[in-house]
């Protein structure tokens, strides 16, 4: 009848124009990746691939996304449940698969040199016995090259011998879809680890004096990769004298170094007599000398750590003390002169005490 005709029309309508789609298979359809064309990542750090569907593309369903490798047929990702991927980007490689923002971007983590290549996107709508649609990008290419950011290491200017301060290692650059990366430190001086995150690991370091200018080293190792970086600092410790040296030098001879609180010094009348004193201690201490064994108040007859006595005689006899100032503490070293008269035997040395 006309009803049933006109029925067996109405269902045919839709397979028509299905197969009248699919008949267009046939033809490819291209579009453009956003800009830009070609893209640079170092390597163990990641990149993305931008990619934008077109707004051409019918809103129909079954649509998978494909990034391929230029002259590959295996896809490095996709949406695909039954597709698979190539094993050296699974896992690496994700499709952002995005169909109501029309996102089909490209992440690569723990981008390897072998990585460089040209890739291009396919979007496919596939029809059970039909066959699929096919839309493919332009073509962009990435370059991935070696390693060179270091890692960043905070801490203060100056430390203080005896007192915990906290460093921090940061790789800031590192991107946090990547494996994480594993930190490592070496220093000489007392260190216990402390909280680390993905991009930054934390260290207390409490100095001694003997860690002034020695080296503490920051270690990143990105495993995804096999890569390490490193960076290293020197120490800027602040200390107290720990010892203080007087350098003796009478007339023409070679110098005498006293380490300690000494006897008396037998020195010749009229000879020329240099004082030298030395201290360590970071920043450098104040060295200055007095007569006798003073108060902390005391006036000095030197402001530096050299005492000149150009003609030595019975008004220099006695006690002479250098003193080193530090704002973290001081430290003095004390010796006595005798005068020895040319014409009189060499008396008796006797050792002194200088008082506390």
């Amino acid at each position: 009848t006309q009803g049933a005709q006109e029925a067996s029309a109405s269902e045919m309508l839709p397979l028509l124009l299905l197969l009248l789609w699919a008949g267009a298979l046939a033809q490819e359809q291209r579009f453009r990746l956003e800009e830009p064309e070609s893209l640079t990542v170092q390597e163990g750090l990641c990149v993305l691939l931008p990619c934008r569907l077109p707004n051409t593309y019918p809103p129909w369903y079954n649509y998978y996304g494909y990034w391929y490798l230029e002259g590959a047929d295996v896809p490095v990702a996709t949406n695909d449940p039954h597709e698979e991927v190539q094993e050296e980007t699974r896992g690496r490689f994700h499709l952002l698969w995005d169909l109501s923002s029309k996102n089909c971007s490209l992440r690569i983590r723990d981008a390897r040199r072998r990585d460089t290549a040209v890739y291009f996107f396919q979007l496919k709508q596939k029809w059970p016995n039909f066959g699929y649609t096919s839309y493919v990008s332009s073509k962009l290419s990435v370059c991935v090259l070696a390693l060179t950011h270091r890692p960043s290491i905070s801490i203060p200017v100056t430390l203080e011998s005896g007192c915990s301060r906290t460093l921090n290692c940061s790789v800031p650059w590192a991107c946090e879809q990547g494996t994480p990366p594993i930190f490592s430190w070496m220093s000489a001086a007392p260190t216990s680890l402390g909280p680390r995150t993905t991009q930054s690991s934390v260290l207390t370091i409490t100095p001694r004096p003997q860690d002034h200018s020695t080296n503490l080293t920051c270690q990143v190792t990105f495993p995804g990769v096999g890569v390490t970086m490193e960076r290293t600092i020197q120490l800027n410790v602040s200390y107290a004298p720990q010892k203080v040296t007087v350098s003796i030098f009478q007339g023409n001879s070679t110098a005498l170094k006293i380490l300690q609180n000494t006897s008396s010094l037998p020195v010749l009348e009229g000879q020329a007599l240099r004082l030298l004193c030395d201290a360590d201690g970071n920043p450098p201490a104040h060295l200055s000398w007095f007569r006798g064994f003073p108060a902390l108040n005391a006036t000095p007859i030197s402001n530096t750590g050299v005492l000149e006595l150009s003609q030595v005689g019975s008004a220099e006899e006695g006690g002479f003390t250098c003193r080193a100032q530090h704002p973290l503490g001081s430290l003095q070293i004390s010796l006595s002169l005798f005068v020895q008269w040319s014409s009189a035997p060499v008396p008796e040395r006797h050792s002194f005490r200088p008082p506390c």
